[in-house]
Order: C-alpha cells, then structure tokens, then sequence
C-alpha cells in the first residue's frame, strides 16, 4: 500500500483564462481586453498595417491595398480640406485606424452583423495609441468629423479605382465624388508592396511628431 485511499480522486487543474493578448515583433504584449499605452509601439503599428488588406483583399492589383496605405491616403485627403491642420490633428487622423494592427480590418458588413462588440475593441486600443504618442484620449468632434469625410472620401476612391464598384453604387454607399488632384490619384491609388507602405506610414510619422 502506499498509503493513499483507494477512493481519493485527482486533483484537477483550473482551466486557463482565454488568452486575451497579442504578442507583437517588438517583444510587447497587447492586451485587447485593458490595453496599455506603454505596449504601443510605431514600428508594430506601421509592420501590422501594412499587411491588413483593404476590401478583404478584393482590390485590383498585384499586391494587397493595406490600411497602412489607406491611412496615409486619408490624411492626404483631410489636408485638401484643411490645409493649414496642425500637425497633432494630421497624426490624429493618421492614425485613425491604428487599432487593425491587432484586430484586422472588418468589412464594413460584418461589423453591422457583429455589432457593438468590435466598436469597444477598437476605441479601447485607439484611446491607448493615443495616449501613447500624447494625443487626447478623444477626439474633438470637429476633428472626428474631419477624419470620417475624408475617411469616406478615401473609401469612394478606393471602391472606383480598385474595388469594382461602379460609381453609382460608391455615391450610394459613400456619397459624392471627392475632387481629387492628379498627385493624390497617381501616388496613392496603386497598391504598393507591404515594404513600401510600412516605410511610408513611418516616415509620416516621424515627420509629423517632429523632433
């Protein structure tokens, strides 16, 4: 015998909490759930938004339309309308969709299907960005405002020139036709390899925090 009851049953380990946290390149731990400012870093954002596909990937061209991409075309489109933006504003606006570095990029249809679940994701992650490169955890509303035209704005682009949509199908779902410089259409309307956009959305970057 070795001195245990026969009728003594095994102890059994508690089950483990679902991980809830992103590992990132950088080393950092991002958890969705209470996300920290201090595990923010730009060089994650730029590398994952660069490899997020626009359009679920459904976009002409030879390699994906990032959201790296996307972004820096929004902001180009947001100083159309307000030239002299400071630049924290342009940050702001840069970084507007920094939060699918770690949850995608949904199609616009599966949000309305899942709701307000993946809304609350996204402004806790978007609150510690900003927090991390010393933006207001929340955007002015004029700002918002700002960001959302040139957001839809850059969405019509993207649908005509790269999407498959004709433009009476993109006025409906995007509204009008923005005014677009041949700059803007020739640069930022061609999908660019993941390097590329990555090294472009950092570059911004930089320029706008400054020295």
């Amino acid at each position: 015998m070795n001195g245990k009851s026969a009728s003594a049953k095994p102890t059994l380990s508690k089950p483990r909490s679902p991980r809830a946290w992103q590992r990132m390149l950088s080393g950092r731990r991002l958890d969705l759930l209470d996300p920290s400012a201090l595990d923010v870093e730009i060089e994650d954002i730029a590398h994952g938004l660069a490899r997020v596909a626009r359009w679920n990937g459904q976009t002409q061209g030879a390699h994906i339309y990032s959201v790296a991409q996307h972004s820096l075309l929004v902001e180009a489109l947001a100083r159309t309308h307000v030239p002299r933006l400071d630049r924290r504003r342009r940050l702001a606006v840069l970084l507007h969709d920094a939060p699918e570095y770690v949850i995608g990029d949904m199609i616009s249809p599966f949000k309305t299907v899942i709701g307000d679940a993946y809304k609350a994701v996204e402004r806790r992650l978007l609150t510690a960005i900003h927090l991390r490169f010393g933006l207001p955890a929340k955007t002015a509303p004029e700002l918002e405002a700002l960001i959302k035209t040139a957001d839809r704005e850059a969405a019509y682009l993207e649908a005509t020139r790269l999407a498959g949509f004709d433009a009476a199908e993109a006025r409906r779902f995007f509204g009008r036709p923005p005014v677009v410089n041949a700059a803007i259409e020739r640069d930022y309307l061609k999908s660019w390899t993941a390097e590329t956009a990555q090294a472009r959305y950092l570059e911004r970057f930089k320029k706008l925090v400054g020295p």
